[in-house]
């Protein structure tokens, strides 16, 4: 039967999918600002997901990503995905897999660029006790 506070069978601590924003609300705000508009924060997650928004003509400079893959969806806007093989068109609804250690760009069309990215998580940063000698 469930339960009253948490809405499904089981322990409080149970996980529960639920819907986490509109992304394409966000993304379609006139006033969204550039950079992330949206990331994941739910404790205990193995996955990083953020919405990012790039303003109108304006490129992410090529870089490559040695340790994840990456997922990237447009969610509204244009642009252009720079790769090794030249430059690939990117347009509301394109799925995009970057693979670790490839070069890309990205560079955002007239209207700008929001796109959403999700990933392994990447661990924090873990101070260690200095090896014995």
């Amino acid at each position: 039967m469930p339960d009253a506070q948490t809405g499904a069978s089981g322990s409080a601590d149970e996980p529960i999918p639920h819907v986490l924003c509109d992304v394409a609300s966000l993304a379609a705000a006139e006033a969204a600002p550039a950079g992330a508009l949206w990331r994941l924060a739910e404790s205990g997650r193995q996955l990083d997901a953020n919405l990012v928004r790039i303003p109108p003509r304006t490129r992410v400079d090529t870089h490559v990503e040695p340790d994840l893959d990456v997922l990237l969806l447009v969610v509204t806007g244009h642009g252009t995905l720079g790769t090794t093989r030249g430059p690939e068109p990117l347009t509301p609804g394109s799925l995009t897999w970057l693979p670790r250690d490839s070069s890309r760009s990205l560079t955002a069309g007239q209207d700008g660029l929001s796109y959403l990215t999700v990933h392994c998580r990447r661990p924090g940063m873990r101070i260690r006790s200095r090896p014995a000698t």
